[in-house]
């Protein structure tokens, strides 16, 4: 990461060279720091949703289990979709262990 010796902002690679969008100061990027650039491909999209027994400090509401019937479990907030979209609360029951979501 580079960053303005002007500004003191985060720079951002352009055609070439370090640019400072807030004060337009540029760097030019020597060969050795153009490894920076970092390409994945992503086939498969895996959510995880709450790893092993790890219901201890989460919330807890009154919820109807769907699996055993208890009216405890904890909860949390996951963002699945897009940020302009609103949170997926997920269940995990404290009795039997069951996770499900809330469906709006």
């Amino acid at each position: 990461m580079q960053f303005c010796p002007k500004c003191k902002s985060m720079m951002f690679p352009k055609n070439g060279n370090f640019e400072c969008r807030k004060c337009g100061n540029i760097i030019p990027i020597k060969s050795d720091e153009k490894s920076f650039v970092s390409r994945a491909k992503i086939d498969d999209h895996e959510i995880v949703v709450l790893e092993g027994e790890q219901t201890s400090g989460l919330p807890t509401t009154s919820a109807k289990c769907p699996e055993c019937g208890n009216n405890t479990a904890a909860w949390w907030l996951r963002q699945l979709r897009s940020a302009d979209e609103s949170e997926t609360r997920f269940f995990k029951c404290t009795k039997c262990g069951f996770t499900w979501r809330e469906y709006d």
